[in-house]
């Protein structure tokens, strides 16, 4: 029975992995522009194309579906094709693993970096990632993967962030933001706050309340939490150095006047 559900699991991570129908994606910034701007320790978020990123996206009203964390050259390691891998990110077939940057060449991104961290606590949360790697999804869950089955799931919006999340909480068992959520808390540094609203006991201001900020566990962390975290500094390539905007390729658009009428 076992086998048969891991079985099950595998085909079905492998379906929503694949490209959706419609997957034309555009890169805004030049690659080489992403790979000057970004620094250890910055997250990188993806605006995915698979079966699976359409459904996150829509339970998190975003266009972010996947985040990886960059580690610069802390490994050393390079894919077939030479290119360094600089990357850790969880997928759901493949598990934690380390990538190349130029995977994602061709997909819109963002950068989003942490602010205030010193440069040993960065140093940590690249260690915590990167010790991870290797750890896979548990497929025999079947049921985590078929939620994503249909890509605008009919679900009340205050129930979506719920259906990110995948597994039982077992450290083994990561998706994308989850496994990068588990590094920054590993030293302390928040994402994206719960904030709980409690009543002031003041009968002077009964309208009068609170607010208390909760951590919000790691497998409820989506993409878009580092995106819209007030943590979290969002970095333009285009802006990093000096911007020429005389120099952009903008097509020339030519008028047409029409007669006055007679």
């Amino acid at each position: 029975m076992g086998f048969a559900l891991d079985w099950m699991g595998r085909g079905l991570a492998r379906y929503l992995s694949a490209p959706g129908r419609r997957s034309t994606q555009v890169a805004i910034d030049p690659p080489e522009a992403v790979a000057n701007a970004l620094r250890p320790g910055d997250v990188l978020l993806v605006d995915g194309n698979t079966r699976i990123a359409t459904a996150i996206k829509y339970l998190t009203q975003s266009t972010w579906s996947h985040a990886a964390l960059y580690i610069g050259d802390a490994l050393g390691t390079r894919d077939g094709r030479g290119n360094l891998h600089t990357l850790i990110e969880a997928d759901v077939v493949d598990g934690v693993r380390a990538v190349a940057l130029a995977d994602y060449a061709r997909f819109a991104t963002r950068i989003c970096r942490p602010v205030g961290l010193a440069p040993a606590q960065i140093a940590k949360v690249l260690e915590h990632a990167i010790a991870r790697a290797g750890h896979k999804y548990d497929l025999k869950n079947v049921i985590d993967l078929a939620r994503y089955l249909f890509p605008t799931p009919p679900v009340p919006s205050r129930f979506r962030r719920r259906l990110i999340a995948l597994g039982s909480g077992d450290p083994t068992r990561a998706i994308c933001s989850t496994l990068i959520a588990q590094a920054f808390e590993s030293v302390g540094y928040p994402i994206l706050p719960e904030i709980i609203l409690e009543k002031l006991d003041d009968p002077a201001c009964s309208d009068c309340y609170r607010e208390i900020l909760h951590v919000r566990h790691h497998s409820l962390i989506a993409p878009r939490d580092f995106d819209i975290s007030p943590y979290f500094a969002i970095v333009k390539p285009a802006l990093s150095g000096t911007l020429d905007f005389k120099a952009l390729d903008w097509q020339k658009l030519s008028y047409v006047t029409e007669p006055a009428p007679a």
